[in-house]
Order: structure tokens, then C-alpha cells, then sequence
């Protein structure tokens, strides 16, 4: 504990029944950042029960963004959420699946660690379960553990058995349950539900889990009377029962938990009452500013995987933290790249947007229309942000429209390409396995003198997430250099392209990493805090390109 290091860590798990998607990483990210504000250190953890060993090769339609961390792991979107929320860096450890579980005990039992025990869900794979907690503890006062899936899933019994044992184990002074449910409201009685909150905790209780605090989602308000009967029938105190009602902004979570006394009951049950009282007046600034913007722009982001949002979850959080750096909402639409066929076209669906936005994606798919927007914010000043394969797309537009290398591609694409001015990285060339091969994790990247990249970081040398296997090829950089684009941000051995932009453009930049991964609602990226400030430049009469004087590259 802090001050106090030889006291026992604290657990925290959250469960959630009735129907997936109610929430759980909110909520966990949410009582997270309450335990921070009272002096807490934190850190959440996602125990996902499927078969996968990550994310990384499930498709972003069926399990949204793969979010990266610092050390290069692939995990669920719910750790950006824990990030954003408690402003700390997570790691491998803090998402674990349940192939990742069975992976390490088979391999343990294939070395014959097990000395010729029979190898069983319990006590093998809940032990397995066990010490993935444990390893949390060291550095935490307090771990949030989610459990995903919903109670009844034959796929999330091995866990919720595992934190059954380990709140015994650890003593129940020292851990505390937390079930997330629904209470629906049904519009032709005229009144909410409490039957599916109760069948849900039944069927917990059934698994010998009783749940201490009740977080109840639903549409409106619930009555004293509603809650004093949930509180009844699923044998939890009164004040235990905490209505998670349907917000305009994630970020007013924590403030209406806190109203409620969550983390005043959180902390009482965990034994660490006297602890300094939460600080709230920073975050309820920062929400207010989400919800009573000083103005508005409007962003387009062009991506492959536009008909779920959650595949660019951490895009979407990254573009409302530029607006709070401006004081501006941001209205992001969200347009198939597939639709900009023309010119014409191209221009009729921008008209009314202040910046374009090209995120990361995997495929060919969509291309040659990323490729039509990005010419026509190049040409018409209209602020251009690229991430990743967006910053591709732009390499490949330049080539072919600035450059004249009408065949130009990258050779994820198109292999037999003149000029493949997008290559494989040299170290991925013989690489044929999916899992885990690409440029992953946080790399640092130097920023040339004088360029408008050094100009936003205020710094030489900045470190970001990366998840890619292709880079600018490096045959083409003094070609692009000579007309006019900008190596801006380098690998600190200049081997590798990271920033490019346009000196005679307002706003025009590409990176090859991901910065929506590392903004955080009260620290926004830099990046975005400055695309979006074009952006509301943009939306003046007065726009245009502006040239920048003094401009080295990088290498």
C-alpha cells in the first residue's frame, strides 16, 4: 500500500450478467479513476475468455480495435478504457484470454511440471488463472479484475471459478465483488424490470459468488423503491445498489458513481477508509468542456471498418480529447472509403467538413477511395491527419500525383507494382505466421529541427505504439523529398520513415504509429490537439495554405 508497503493488495472483480456489452470496462475504468483520485495505485486487468491467444488476428468487425501497449502486446479494446480513464500505462500482463491460459499450461505439462499429475480445469488452469492475478499485485494497492463474457457463458466458468477460490484465499476483508447487470425498461408495462438482475445474481450465487455491489444499467432513473427491492432479492445492502444510467459523455461516469458513493463503499469494504477525499474538480472541468463546447468542427474519418465504431474506438476518444484541448465538440462522421469513386464525388462528400482523417487497416479494400480524399484535402487545404496505413495512402497519392509514378503501390497491394513505394519491412520478408509478427509496441522517433512534428511535441525525440509490417520504402526518400514532402520524424538510426508533411500545406501530416493509442481525456495527444486546432482554423473564411520557413528533415 502506499506508505504502508507490507499490507495486503486489494481486489476488485467485476462481473456482468443478463447481456454482453452492458459496460464492464467503463465501469471498472471509471471506479478506477475514483481510487485514483484518492491516493489509490491502481491498475485494471481483462481476463477474456476466448480461445485466441489476443486480439491481434480477430477481425475488427466481430472484437473492435486491437489495442497496443508499450511493450508490444495486442489486447482488447477495454484496455484503452483503463488507460484513458486511470492515465497509466498497461502491459501484456493486464489481458489475458483464455487461450493464453491453456498455452502456458500445456506447455508447462508438455516440460512435465506437472510430474505426471492429470492436468484438470481446477486445480491447473484456475492455479494458471491465480498467479496471472498475483502478478499484479507487487507494484498496485489495488487491482480491478474484469471478467468478460456474462455469467452462465460455459466459456467464463474456469475464471469466475478461479476468483471464487481467490477471494478465499486472500481473505474476504481483501477482495470484493461487483456484478454489473441490466434492468431494462419496458415500454409497454410503463416500468422497469428487476427479474433479469435477479436471475442473474442467482445464477452467480449458484457458483458460490454473492455480490457485494450492484451496478444496475438502465435507461432511467430507478426508485428507491426499485432499489430497495433489487437490494432484497439479491442480498445486498440498500446503498449497495448503484444505478449506471445512459450518458451523453463515458467521462461523467466516475463523477455520477461518486454521487452515489461507490467508491466511499468500495473503500469501506476494502478495509482503507482515511484515505484522502477524491479531487474531482479537474475531471468535472474536463467533462463540462465535452458537454458546453465553445464551438464545433467536423471530421471525417475514412476507414475500412466504418460500420463499427468500436474498431476505431481509440480514434474516436483520441478526437474528442483534441476538442477539449480547443474547447470545441467534434462531430466525427464516419464514411466507407469505398464511397469516394470520383472526383466529383469526392468533393460533394467533403464539402461540409473542417479535417480528414485516415486511420490504420489491414487489406486492400477501400484504397483507391482513401486515395481520392486524400488528393483532394492535398489540394484544397482541408486539414489531413493519416495514421498508419493512412499515412501509406498518402505516401502513395504523393508518388502517383505529385511525383508522376502513375503505377505506384504498396506491395502489400499490389506486389507486381512499378514503383512499390510502400514495402514490407526487411526483417518481416520470410515471416508467413499471423501471431504477433508485425512492428509491435512503443519505438521512439526522432523529430527533424524546425518542422511543424518538433513545432507540436516540443521535443526532439518523442516514443509511440506501433502495429504495422510495411514502411515508406526507403529507395523513393530523396525523391519525395525533392518535391516537397517532408521526412519529418525518423527512427533514431534514420532507417526508418515515421512523420511525413507538407510545408505548403496548412495542415498535412502522416505517421506511421498510432497516437490515438496514448491520449488520454485529461493529457490529449499532442497530434490531435493540434489537428483539431486546424480543423477549427479550417472552418474560417480565411483558410488557406500557409508556408513555414526554416525546415530541416529529420535525417
Amino acid at each position: 500500500m502506499s506508505g504502508s508497503s507490507n499490507q495486503q493488495t486489494r481486489y476488485i472483480f467485476v462481473t456482468g450478467g443478463v447481456v454482453s456489452s452492458l459496460g464492464k470496462g467503463i465501469a471498472a475504468a471509471s471506479l478506477g479513476r475514483l481510487l485514483v483520485e484518492r491516493g489509490m495505485r491502481v491498475t485494471i486487468m481483462k481476463f477474456d475468455p476466448y480461445l485466441n491467444v489476443d486480439p491481434g488476428t480477430m477481425s475488427p468487425f466481430q472484437h473492435g480495435e486491437v489495442f497496443v501497449t508499450d511493450d508490444g502486446a495486442e489486447t482488447d479494446l477495454d484496455l484503452g478504457h483503463y488507460e484513458r480513464f486511470i492515465d497509466r500505462s498497461l502491459a501484456q500482463a493486464n489481458n489475458i484470454t483464455t487461450g493464453r491460459i491453456y498455452l502456458s499450461v500445456i506447455t508447462k505439462e508438455r516440460r512435465g511440471e506437472y510430474l505426471g499429475s492429470t492436468v484438470q480445469v481446477i486445480p491447473h488452469v484456475t492455479d494458471e488463472i491465480k498467479g496471472a492475478m498475483k502478478r499484479l499485485a507487487p507494484e498496485s494497492d489495488v487491482v480491478i479484475v474484469e471478467i468478460g463474457g456474462t455469467v452462465g457463458d460455459i466459456e467464463s466458468l474456469p475464471f469466475l471459478e478461479a476468483i471464487r477460490q481467490f477471494r478465499h484465499e486472500i481473505g474476504r476483508e481483501n477482495a470484493i465483488f461487483i456484478h454489473l447487470t441490466l434492468v431494462p425498461f419496458i415500454a409497454a408495462a410503463g416500468e422497469v424490470k428487476t427479474k433479469p438482475t435477479q436471475h442473474s445474481v442467482r445464477e452467480l450465487m449458484e457458483i458460490g459468488i454473492q455480490p457485494d455491489i450492484l451496478i444496475c444499467r438502465t435507461e432511467r432513473a430507478l426508485s428507491e423503491e426499485v432499489k430497495r427491492k433489487i437490494a432484497l432479492f439479491c442480498n445486498v445492502e440498500f446503498g449497495a445498489v448503484i444505478e449506471s444510467r445512459d450518458v451523453p459523455s463515458i467521462y461523467q461516469i466516475p463523477l455520477l458513481f461518486h454521487e452515489q458513493g461507490l467508491d466511499e463503499r468500495v473503500m469501506h469494504k476494502l478495509g482503507l477508509l482515511g484515505r484522502r477525499a477524491p479531487d474531482l474538480s479537474k475531471w468535472r472541468s474536463m467533462v463540462e468542456r465535452i458537454l458546453h463546447p465553445h464551438g464545433k468542427v467536423k471530421i471525417a474519418v475514412i476507414g475500412k471498418y466504418t460500420g463499427l465504431v468500436d474498431s476505431y474506438k481509440s480514434v474516436q476518444e483520441a478526437l474528442i480529447h483534441g476538442g477539449i484541448a480547443n474547447d470545441v465538440g467534434v462531430e466525427v462522421s464516419w464514411l466507407a472509403s469505398d464511397l469516394f469513386t470520383t472526383k466529383e464525388k469526392t468533393r460533394e462528400l467533403l464539402a461540409d467538413f473542417h479535417g480528414v482523417l485516415v486511420p490504420g487497416g489491414f487489406g486492400v479494400r477501400g484504397v483507391e477511395g482513401m486515395l481520392e480524399a486524400i488528393r483532394y484535402a492535398r489540394e484544397s487545404g482541408l486539414p489531413f491527419f493519416g495514421i498508419c496505413l493512412g499515412m501509406q495512402t498518402a505516401i502513395i497519392e504523393f508518388a502517383r500525383n505529385v511525383m508522376g509514378l502513375s503505377d505506384s503501390h504498396s506491395s502489400e497491394f499490389a506486389p507486381e507494382c512499378n514503383d512499390a513505394v510502400i514495402s514490407l519491412m526487411e526483417g518481416q520478408q520470410h515471416i508467413t505466421d499471423m501471431g504477433g509478427t508485425m512492428r509491435l509496441g512503443a519505438y521512439p522517433c526522432r523529430l527533424g529541427v524546425g518542422t511543424q512534428a518538433a513545432a507540436i511535441y516540443a521535443t526532439p525525440q518523442v516514443s509511440e505504439r506501433h502495429r504495422h509490417r510495411y514502411e515508406v520504402n526507403n529507395k523513393y526518400r530523396d525523391q519525395f523529398v525533392e518535391h516537397g514532402l517532408t521526412l519529418s520524424g525518423l527512427s533514431p538510426d534514420g532507417s526508418l520513415v515515421e512523420i511525413v508533411e507538407l510545408q505548403t500545406h496548412p495542415w498535412f501530416i502522416g505517421c506511421q504509429f498510432h497516437p490515438e493509442l496514448q491520449s488520454r481525456p485529461t493529457r490529449p495527444h499532442p497530434l490531435f490537439a493540434s489537428f483539431i486546432a486546424a480543423a477549427v482554423q479550417a472552418k474560417s473564411p480565411a483558410r488557406g495554405s500557409r508556408k513555414r520557413a526554416s525546415v530541416e528533415t529529420a535525417e
